[in-house]
């Protein structure tokens, strides 16, 4: 199983199959993964956008495009010590201008301990070991300002709002 590591995590991009039992239940897909219960907390607009993202996104992508399935799929941040997700988060594959986006969720129980932050740091040093990688693009809802946190201290930039969210970016020559 290919995954990525920083100081306290691993991320480990999700194939179809551990997509679709995400799709089916959390649980289900921890267990199929040898994780811990997590007893996942998230909010339930978070949540929706999860089930949206699985349903519009990941499942189909990785169909269309099985070459580059880590670039359409989440990735499940899971913490070494006690081998646990806290959350997920994803890249997607670059756009014709080398943009790509992020985003993350991180269970509501591992607040505000760092793991967005080390996670999306990490995600982008991957990302940009793939030349075609430019910019990594993120927008968040305006009142989550937890999460324009995150995203300054991993070192993006706000570039101001789109369609009404705030908007930041981070380039290749940041890391």
């Amino acid at each position: 199983m290919f995954f990525i590591e920083s100081e306290r995590l691993k991320l480990i991009p999700l194939n179809y199959t551990q997509l679709l039992l995400l799709r089916e239940s959390r649980e289900a897909m921890e267990r199929a993964m040898g994780f811990s219960p997590s007893n996942m907390i998230i909010e339930p607009f978070y949540q929706a956008e999860l089930i949206d993202a699985l349903d519009t996104f990941w499942l189909p992508k990785i169909q269309q495009h099985p070459e580059h399935w880590m670039w359409y799929t989440n990735w499940e941040i899971v913490l070494k010590a006690g081998n646990v997700s806290v959350g997920g988060i994803g890249m997607g594959y670059p756009n014709e201008n080398g943009e790509s986006t992020t985003g993350y969720c991180i269970d509501q129980q591992q607040h505000r301990r760092g793991y967005a932050t080390e996670a999306l740091k990490r995600l982008c040093e991957w990302a940009f070991t793939n030349p075609d990688v430019k910019t990594i693009c993120a927008d968040t809802h305006a009142p989550n300002t937890a999460s324009q946190k995150v995203l300054l201290k991993a070192g993006f930039i706000a570039e101001g709002l789109k369609d009404g969210n705030p908007f930041f970016r981070l380039g290749r020559e940041s890391l």
